[in-house]
């Protein structure tokens, strides 16, 4: 199939979601998957018995990227997968997965998208979001106590001992190999609208749109 294949890329609460959302409602949806490299976290049990609070989850160590690399690569050759569903109240991968049938283009987002070369070289079109620090700060705080199950305090403690830190040292850098960066997110209707035409032009070359 040579799926046309977009990663988003972009720190906590950067708005990779609404993005990923506002290009689904611009195209034609039942040509689109999206997969999200937050489903590739490995189980608490990979982590040698240590408790939750004592793992940097914002570590790329602590993502299964060589399944997603794989899984990304079949789904170009037209060939279905299981992806992993992770539990983020438990910290655990359920038992069930969720079957990915292939299609045209497939956008995936996640927070260290870019990190690891192999990754990168499968996208067609890198898309980094750049959005303030303070707001990113407040939708993580936001998400992480209403559908996480998360406390205020807990929520502070690991943005200041993993989540700020490994935006410096692994995010922040791996915008350099962005062929897009999109300020503001979500609400950068112009940005995401040139974004969508650079799809439907790719598309065009493949002789698919």
């Amino acid at each position: 199939m040579n799926a046309l294949v977009i990663g988003i890329a972009g720190g906590t609460g950067s708005g990779k979601t609404t993005v990923t959302n506002k290009i689904l409602e611009r195209l034609d949806q039942e040509r689109v998957l999206v997969i999200q490299h937050d489903s590739y976290y490995k189980d608490l049990s990979a982590f040698n018995g240590l408790k939750p609070e004592q793992i940097n989850f914002d570590h790329p160590s602590t993502l299964e990227t060589d399944l997603l690399i794989q899984h990304i690569i079949q789904l170009k050759s037209g060939l279905p997968v299981d992806q992993p569903i992770y539990n983020f109240t438990t910290y655990s991968r359920m038992k069930e997965t969720r079957r990915l049938e292939p299609r045209e283009i497939i956008i995936a987002d996640g927070i260290l998208l870019f990190v690891e070369k192999r990754l990168r070289e499968l996208f067609d079109i890198k898309i980094f979001l750049d959005t303030d620090a303070d707001e990113r700060l407040i939708r993580r705080i936001r998400r992480d106590i209403l559908e996480r199950g998360r406390s205020v305090e807990s929520v502070m403690n690991q943005y200041m001992a993993t989540v700020k830190p490994m935006h410096l040292e692994f995010v922040e850098p791996s915008k350099h190999w962005a062929d897009i960066i999109i300020p503001r997110g979500g609400e950068n209707v112009v940005a995401i609208d040139m974004v969508v035409t650079k799809i439907r032009s790719l598309l065009r070359e493949k002789g698919r749109d």
